[in-house]
């Protein structure tokens, strides 16, 4: 059986489809508890520490 070649525009689809993913992954919220935390060095808690600073001031 040949292998279809995808037309452009399945293959753009395809590729956004995979970003969109990745970026949703990457937008979801941290809750405490979580079993998914933070590393506590990571660039996120660091901007959410400097947020929360602001936030106060």
């Amino acid at each position: 059986m040949a292998v279809t070649r995808l037309k452009r525009k399945d293959r753009r689809n395809k590729t956004v489809s995979r970003l969109e993913v990745q970026f949703l992954k990457n937008a979801t919220n941290i809750e405490v508890g979580s079993r998914s935390l933070e590393p506590k060095h990571s660039q996120v808690v660091k901007n959410n520490a400097i947020l929360a600073e602001v936030a106060k001031g």
